[in-house]
């Protein structure tokens, strides 16, 4: 079944690059630069009826298109034909629906990438949350590995195994999905570049540090940028994360099945699919994590919206509220195999380090980082998301900033006795990103 879904994919990706080559080739009309194009879609397969009752838990949200608006969800510019044939192939498999025959489960959060990672285009953020939990006793956070912590999967393939939250845990907390446009460039930016952002003069309250994570593809230790704890270093990383523990899809970087709430006796019952779940293909030497880091990587950024004059004034505010200490305007990738991301500019507003947020982190600690430690979100993007902060409990854009404590409580409060008409002039530069 996989490999004929792979077949159907490849069929349909090598349709959507004749059709996204010839609209390249069109002259642009009105003397302005040709928009990026708009792909036909792939439809995602349902789910096929597996061993067991159907999955529990709320539907899956539903696949929404590149919005031709802002361009949110195309490829890089500059691409060769192979690699928008990657994108692609990706793009397609980030769209796909699992099944239970093909290993999704047996606990899961939900069953395709874009199920969570759809606002304003494939890839983007959502208003999906899922959960983390621990025990915090003495300021000592324990994750309760043994109980299924700390995330917790929320579906199941049978109804008598879905997770909950363990009685011992006292801290519980939400986290929404971040968007992945531009995350090839963020992947692409040394990690020299961002460790130098922690030895950078810095106002008074100001720290920083660096996310030390163990690369799970090269084996070594790499600076972590991505997830809300700079969890993962590589998209690779970051797909196979993904796929174990949200799908329950194991893949050759994490082989290992989640026991629903640690019970390896109820894995053993379930678990009807042998590991490793997500094979490499031998059809072209890829498996699905691949083919999603793929996508992942080729994604355009999100585009940024008229300088006005108030948002320019914004801009300055911004910088003289000291905002643009964490949320660095700009990085400078490497030296790239792949042209479209080589020595790249990328205008992300964000150092990619970790920051002590006081009452605004989530109280879970995950490697390097401690229990109120928040990686810098990026602000690219920011209009197209539904909600903001990590928990998605701001509404507006003034609700985040607004919210902000810890390291960047002295700037929340400048912002705060700002103005009306500079808030607004601030809010205007805001959304223009």
């Amino acid at each position: 079944m996989k490999i004929a879904q792979r077949l159907r994919r490849r069929i349909l990706s090598v349709s959507s690059l004749v059709v996204a080559t010839a609209a390249l080739a069109q002259p642009p009309r009105g003397g302005g630069p040709a928009p990026a194009p708009a792909p036909p879609a792939v439809q995602a397969p349902a789910p096929q009826p597996g061993p067991g009752p159907a999955p529990q838990g709320p539907a899956p949200a539903p696949v929404q298109e590149i919005a031709p608006r802002t361009g949110l969800g195309s490829p890089l510019g500059g691409l060769t034909d192979a690699q928008l044939a990657a994108f692609l192939d990706g793009r397609a498999d980030f769209r796909t629906a699992e099944t239970v025959a093909g290993g999704l489960g047996p606990i899961f959060n939900d069953v395709s990438c874009v199920a969570c990672h759809d606002a304003g285009g494939t890839g983007g953020a959502s208003r999906r949350t899922v959960t983390r939990f621990g025990r915090t006793v003495n300021g000592v956070f324990d994750p309760l590995d043994a109980q299924g912590g700390s995330l917790l999967q929320e579906r199941s393939i049978n109804p008598g195994i879905r997770e909950v939250v363990p009685r011992e845990a006292n801290t519980v907390a939400r986290r929404v999905t971040t968007p992945l446009f531009g995350a090839g460039l963020i992947e692409a930016i040394p990690d020299s570049t961002i460790v130098r952002g922690t030895l950078e003069r810095k106002p008074a309250g100001i720290a920083g540090k660096v996310s030390v994570v163990q690369d799970p593809v090269s084996g070594q230790n790499r600076v972590g940028r991505f997830g809300w704890k700079a969890q993962q270093a590589t998209l690779l990383a970051f797909s196979g994360d993904a796929y174990v523990n949200e799908m329950g899809i194991t893949n050759r970087f994490f082989p290992a099945e989640n026991a629903p709430n640690g019970n390896a006796a109820l894995l053993a019952r379930f678990d009807r699919v042998a590991e490793v779940e997500d094979e490499v293909s031998a059809i072209d030497g890829k498996a699905d994590i691949d083919r999603a880091a793929d996508f992942m990587r080729l994604l355009a950024p999100p585009p940024r919206g008229p300088a006005t004059p108030s948002a320019v004034a914004g801009a300055a505010i911004f910088a003289r509220l000291d905002c643009a200490v964490c949320h660095t305007p700009a990085m400078t990738t490497g030296r790239h195999a792949i042209a479209a991301l080589s020595e790249k500019t990328v205008g992300l507003y964000s150092d990619l380090l970790l920051h002590d947020m006081g009452a605004l982190g989530d109280g879970i600690a995950q490697g390097t980082a401690g229990a109120r430690d928040m990686r810098t979100a990026p602000l690219w993007g920011l209009r197209s998301r539904p909600t903001w902060l990590h928990d998605g409990r701001a509404n507006t854009i003034d609700q985040a900033v607004r919210g902000h404590a810890g390291e960047a409580q002295h700037s929340r409060d400048r912002y705060v006795a700002l103005s009306p008409a500079e808030r607004q002039q601030v809010l205007d530069f805001l959304n223009t990103l």
